[in-house]
């Protein structure tokens, strides 16, 4: 028989479902791994037993993720005939900014009979975006006021953090906000559930509640400004802060018996799920980037601990945000993937669709072949890719697309092309602003559903940033990059790491075929990008207002 060879498991919390994957802490093997769905999923529409809801809710029940989590375990294990003793820790990325209210031994309220039809006792998940007027007051109140932390995040608090969402229930439900002891990030609570131990991650506190080692979470004077009942939440948000990967706790009796596993293995502070694709793709030096594309693209680059923490054009600047001893810095786009698939939508027509149906491909799949044929800027298009808004470096939801230079002899896959290249010069954009304020970009590496399957993009990626593109080694990033959380939470002696280096070397990795730029494709997406800088700057930067206003009508 070989010896054992010891696994880390990682816990991935996503917006629909919980995958549990186990990796081996030596070779990065994955030995199983299974997705669980949660059994009331996003709830959105109707709270059971509770009637409607009002627009731009998003509910979970924190019921789900302890059932789904224990399932998924328990046939992740099975899968790849994992034994309890070769399990040397545990790690857990989650959606954020995710947030429930509990009681002070870490009940959540929507579990109290009293609360149980209290929509705002609920887990509010990360896109419930009910409480932006109140993000807007903590803005501008911030913004009078000359508030430090603000200048940490951009150009403001979104609506989906921590402080947006717990003064909205204030404002809107006050016996939920009084009855809560402590505000909390899902993500934590689980730990916290899986090892007995409250321990707040420095990603989810400093990214989605503005917290900062220096200066902890912003000023209950601030907070009282803000609603007289507020001051006390800096209380609520309080707690023993650790970094990702670090031990917060250990297996409970319970726990260990509900998923299988031998009582007092290591629990590891959480890390917001995006971000556990860092070290996924072996990426632990400062210039390092990682780009999350999927749906929408997040841009997290690492930087030394004595670098800037203010720097504009990010949504949040973090020191040990995502792994110890380094700064991080996020930026991302607000549409990525879906302007794909816009375009797919509105332009799949009759013929498109006979064609594709001929060639026994979908009319996504025939879209993207066409627009691969054009050459660099050959399209004859350029898009701004604000389909969604600018999340980087504007800060600027109200922002809409444009396309420049369609006329009645534009193909549907020269609008793909263009935003495909437009998309690219966002992301260049993004990368300037890094660079421009002394912060480096020396190596890029990607994960999600692009990067697995597009590798047009990702050479146009390459061709317009004039950076090389690596793509992480699993398919599964986020939750291999939790895994390692739980190796570094075990250490050397017990089958694990030491640190992040050796874990993302050991445990993650890149896969051999890079995408490097291509000079003459570099010098004719230079000329291009200038003008996607002019247009960006002239429509996002106050030279024209028609976007906004147009929303204002359409809205009206």
């Amino acid at each position: 028989m070989p010896p054992p060879r010891p696994v880390a498991l990682g816990l991935d919390f996503g917006t629909e479902s919980v995958r549990a994957l186990f990796v081996e802490t030596g070779t990065g093997r994955e030995r199983g791994t299974a997705v669980v769905p949660y059994k009331h999923g996003v709830i959105e529409k109707r709270l059971p037993g509770a009637g409607q809801l009002p627009p731009d809710w998003a509910l979970q029940h924190p019921k789900d993720y302890l059932d789904a989590l224990c399932e998924a375990v328990q046939r992740a294990r099975k899968a790849g005939k994992v034994k309890p003793a070769d399990v040397v820790g545990v790690g857990v990325d989650f959606t954020a900014s995710t947030v429930l209210p509990v009681d002070a031994v870490g009940t959540p309220l929507c579990f109290k009979k009293e609360f149980a039809r209290h929509p705002h006792a609920y887990v509010k998940l990360w896109k419930h975006h009910a409480a932006q007027a109140q993000a807007d007051r903590v803005n501008e109140l911030a913004l009078q006021r000359g508030e430090s932390f603000l200048k940490r995040y951009g150009a403001g608090v979104s609506c989906e953090w921590m402080i947006s969402k717990a003064l909205e229930t204030l404002e809107h439900d006050a016996p939920v906000y009084d009855a809560a002891a402590k505000w909390i990030e899902a993500g934590d609570w689980v730990v916290w559930q899986l090892g007995g131990q409250e321990v707040r991650s420095s990603c989810g506190a400093g990214y989605k509640a503005c917290w900062a080692e220096a200066e902890g979470h912003p000023s209950e004077d601030f907070l009282a400004a803000l609603n007289p009942k507020l001051r006390d939440l800096r209380a609520k948000m309080q707690g023993p802060v650790r970094a990702p990967g670090v031990r917060a706790g250990a297996l409970t009796p319970e726990w260990a018996k509900r998923l299988e596993l031998n009582e007092g293995t290591p629990v590891a502070t959480m890390i917001i799920d995006a971000h556990a694709a860092v070290p996924a793709g072996s990426l632990s030096n400062a210039g390092d980037l990682a780009i999350i594309l999927g749906t929408s693209f997040c841009h997290m680059l690492l930087g030394a601990r004595g670098a800037p923490g203010d720097v504009r054009g990010v949504a949040g600047s973090v020191r040990d945000g995502i792994l110890p001893g380094l700064m991080a810095y996020e930026a991302g786009q607000a549409g990525g993937g879906d302007l794909w698939a816009w375009c797919v939508r509105t332009c799949a027509n009759e013929a498109l669709v006979k064609e594709a149906r001929a060639k026994r491909k979908t009319p996504h799949a025939l879209l993207a072949a066409k627009a691969a044929r054009y050459k660099p800027g050959a399209c004859g298009v350029l898009a701004l890719d604000w389909l969604n808004g600018n999340r980087s470096p504007l800060n600027r939801p109200e922002l809409s697309g444009l396309f420049v230079g369609v006329t009645l002899a534009t193909p549907p896959e020269a609008l793909y092309r263009a935003l495909q290249e437009g998309l690219a010069f966002g992301t260049r954009v993004i990368l300037e602003t890094f660079e421009s304020q002394g912060l480096p970009v020396k190596r890029v590496v990607t994960s999600g559903g692009i990067a697995e399957k597009d590798p047009a993009f990702l050479q146009i990626l390459a061709d317009v940033t004039g950076k090389t593109i690596e793509v992480t080694r699993s398919s599964q990033a986020c939750a291999v990059g939790a895994a390692i959380l739980g190796a570094v939470a075990a250490g050397s002696g017990n089958g694990g790491h030491d640190g992040f280096a050796s874990a993302a070397v050991a445990m993650g990795g890149v896969r051999p075929r890079r995408f490097a730029p291509d000079p003459h494709a570099l010098k004719a997406y230079d000329d291009l990008y200038a003008e996607y800088r002019a247009l960006a700057d002239h429509f996002g930067g106050g030279g024209s207002e028609v976007m906004k206003k147009l929303r204002a009508l359409r809205e009206g």
